[in-house]
């Protein structure tokens, strides 16, 4: 599986209490990040894939590590749609 980076140029990021506001530049959309979505994206290093990632968060939560890489490809899927991460090889 491919590693995923994010794309630091095609958005802003700011901290609001216990979630992530990224703004998308190009298309103007708002992703509100919390919980397991926040995590995810903290672990987005550009080095690990979906896989690392749940393997990294599932002990941290009340969740299987397959349950957690579904939902980290959820969200890198919509992230990759608003071109705010990709994945490389």
């Amino acid at each position: 599986m491919s590693a995923i980076r994010k794309l630091t140029g095609n958005f802003i990021a700011t901290e609001v209490g216990d979630e992530i506001l990224l703004i998308d530049l190009d298309g103007g959309e708002l992703f509100s990040l919390s919980g397991t979505a926040r995590a995810i994206w903290e672990a987005i290093d550009g080095q690990r894939d979906t896989g690392a990632i749940a393997a990294v968060l599932a002990p941290g939560f009340d969740a299987t590590a397959q349950v957690i890489e579904r939902d980290a490809s959820d969200l890198v899927r919509a992230l990759e749609d608003a071109r705010l991460v990709e994945k490389i090889d």
